[in-house]
């Protein structure tokens, strides 16, 4: 008998209480490891997370948290071999393994780098701008996320058993919630190998992650209204555990990635020999047999102009007729078996659901073209003619299986994408911009994404079936109306959004960011000679006046090439309803500013890298006073230089206090120097 899976259960590894039920290999049939979660104590982990691993998560910053993501991504990175080895056993190529575990790392180094970049080294989001809420400026409101003191729950599918849970809790640790992840049994071996590897790095904090092999149980019925729960899978299962009478009636987040009969649209002008026609046809087979077309985002439909429809069949077959299926393992096989034998049949069913209105034209669904014991099944072609069919439209065969449907024309193509009541992605495949737009904006209501391929971007594409980090990955209606992935989006999935009312001076320390209104500090030392360590939120030099005359003007539009007539041409300049006038220059206002604040000594501020939101106010005229000040708004330490980063809000009036530009000035400051501290 093989080993039992174990759970990760409140820092320690447990096993069930009974012998578990078998799960095979794909390839030849062979017991791999059995499984359950009988005796699992799912309460105790639930309570392990909100006690333990929340409180752990919240004593870092998102900075912190991600530098741990690229940790252990680089930690798990030095056993991918093994990992690979151990993935065929669940039908995978190379190539596929790659997807699923490559991918998964590739996601978190995606979430660290990205957190370090867009979020602020602290535990607090700040989500768009301050609302004054009274004429004096006195009461003002803004908009903060902050970590929810919940769990986040992922039920994940049996497909992708490393990536699935890995693009899950990216997000979910940079917002500091604490994971429990719960496989899917079929491939659940895979999954807590690569979990033994995650404890055994250390780099996650205690309680930050655990792990449940077998049943769900009763875990739902543990959570509320801080925790959330994130599921891949059928659509049927999606709508019961939504229906969950402890998710409906507590609140509970819930997200589903349901099923998905994605399509890939041919233009109408990527006729055969057209790089288009190639790049579609090549498209199409690459996801029918990637992961043996067992991939949410594959495409299920493929949507061709109708006179159109044979000869895609024909260059589909001829390159379908190419894949080799078998073992994985043995030379020159392209495309593994399914998860499962169950896997299998289920697909089986499916091509017999569709095949009521559509022909088979490529393949055998009932041949196994591997090992007698494994879960293979040869990539199906199928041709639908009927233009009332609803089986294309309504059934997913989760498997490399595809359907070709032909278009009249631009308006049917989105009418027949759209019947399939939402989806995760779809693709279009054309050269004709004006086409790509229709459709894009036709079909983009169904979608979470949609790829534009044509000759110009297919070196570069990741391809229709690549969910991103960077991008949403979810789908309206069928598709089970969730979103994760999306960058910093996923990130505030699992943050609550709050609005904060009070004074400039509350909302200031609440979000570690100086707002208009809130006290400046203003003393004898320059804000430029300060360290870091040193640097206040609301220190400020307030620097001026300087006059800028019409020589100043006339020098700035000569020395730089600017001879806008605003600035050379007093009759033209004074025609102009908004200026009347010669105007100084608003790039020779930022100029005469920083002129007037910049200490030009060497010093803690290493460098200026950017000016964040210029506005100009009020035109500058010949012989107007200008006067700034600069304040330190907000200050980001960098966890892994010796500098952080200072943004410094900066207002220029004139003689009359009118402001005339306002913008962000954004420093590179550098740390306390480490050998004037200890001598401190």
């Amino acid at each position: 008998m093989s080993s039992l899976l174990q759970s990760y259960v409140a820092g320690r590894w447990v096993s069930a209480t009974d012998d578990g039920t078998a799960l095979r290999s794909a390839v030849d049939g062979t017991e791999v490891a059995r499984i359950s979660a009988t005796g699992i104590d799912r309460a105790a982990m639930v309570t392990h997370a909100r006690e333990v691993g929340g409180p752990a998560l919240a004593q870092l910053t998102f900075h912190e948290r991600a530098l741990a993501l690229k940790a252990l991504a680089l930690a798990l990175m030095e056993h991918k071999d093994e990992f690979y080895a151990l993935s065929t056993a669940t039908g995978a190529t190379a190539r596929d393994s790659a997807i699923d575990i490559d991918g998964g790392f590739g996601t978190l180094l995606s979430y660290a780098s990205k957190a370090r970049r867009e979020l602020p080294n602290d535990t607090v989001h700040l989500d768009g701008d301050v609302e004054q809420l009274g004429k004096r400026g006195t009461f003002v409101a803004r908009h903060i996320h902050t970590s929810r003191r919940g769990v986040a729950v992922q039920i994940n599918a049996f497909n992708f058993p490393v990536w699935g849970f890995l693009e899950k809790l990216a997000p979910a640790f940079i917002a500091g919630v604490p994971s429990i992840v719960k496989p899917a049994s079929a491939t659940a071996y895979l999954t807590e190998q690569v979990f033994r590897r995650i404890v055994e790095s250390g780099v996650l904090p205690e309680g930050s992650v655990q792990l449940l092999c077998g049943s769900a149980g009763d875990l739902l019925d543990q959570l509320d209204g801080q925790d959330s729960v994130a599921f891949t899978g059928s659509a049927d299962t999606a709508a019961r555990l939504r229906a969950h009478p402890v998710v409906v009636g507590r609140s509970v987040h819930f997200t589903a990635e349901a099923d998905s009969l994605n399509a890939s649209v041919l233009g109408p002008d990527a006729a055969p020999g057209t790089d288009e026609f190639d790049l579609y046809v090549k498209q199409l087979v690459g996801e029918m047999t990637a992961k043996a077309g067992q991939k949410c985002t594959a495409i299920r439909r493929a949507l061709v102009p109708a006179a159109l429809m044979d000869d895609v069949v024909e260059a589909v077959s001829a390159r379908l007729a190419k894949v080799v299926v078998g073992d994985p393992n043995a030379d020159g096989v392209t495309m593994g078996a399914l998860a499962s034998i169950e896997q299998r049949d289920e697909v089986r069913r499916a091509v017999r659901g569709l095949a009521k209105s559509s022909t088979i034209v490529f393949g055998d669904p009932e041949a196994n073209p591997g090992p007698a014991d494994g879960a293979f099944l040869g990539p199906i072609l199928l041709r639908c003619d009927d233009r009332d069919a609803a089986e294309p439209h309504e059934i997913e065969a989760f498997g490399p299986v595809a359907t070709v449907i032909g278009y009249t024309d631009t308006a049917d193509a989105i009418d027949l994408v759209a019947r399939g009541d939402g989806s995760l992605v779809a693709s279009v495949v054309t050269a004709d911009t004006a086409f790509a737009r229709e459709l894009v904006l036709g079909v983009a209501p169904y979608h979470g994404r949609i790829l534009v391929l044509n000759r110009d971007d297919a070196k570069e594409s990741t391809g229709h079936g690549s969910p991103l980090p960077v991008l949403v990955h979810g789908g309206p209606g069928r598709a089970g109306g969730g979103e994760e992935l999306g960058g910093i989006r996923g990130v505030l999935h699992h943050m609550q959004r709050t609005a904060v009312q009070g004074t400039p001076e509350v909302l200031s320390v609440v979000g570690n960011t100086w707002i208009n209104g809130a006290p400046r500090t203003v003393d004898a030392v320059h804000p430029f000679r300060k360290d870091l360590g040193q640097l206040r939120l609301g220190d400020t030099i307030i620097a001026g006046p300087r006059q800028v005359t019409r020589a100043d003007i006339a020098h700035f539009a000569e020395f730089t090439g600017d001879t806008f007539y605003a600035h050379t041409d007093e009759a033209a300049a004074s025609a102009n309803p908004l200026f009347g006038g010669i105007v100084a220059h608003g790039y020779l206002v930022v100029s005469l500013a920083a002129g007037l604040f910049v200490d030009p000594a060497p010093g803690p501020v290493l460098a200026n890298f950017g000016v964040d939101n210029l506005r100009f106010l009020t035109p500058v005229k010949a012989d107007d006073t200008l006067t700034v000040t600069l304040t330190a708004k907000q200050i980001t330490p960098r966890s892994s230089a010796d500098y952080g980063e200072v943004r410094w809000d900066a207002l220029v009036v004139n003689q009359d206090e009118q402001p005339v530009a306002t913008y962000d000035v954004l420093t590179l400051v550098a740390k306390p120097d480490s050998s004037e501290e200890e001598n401190a």
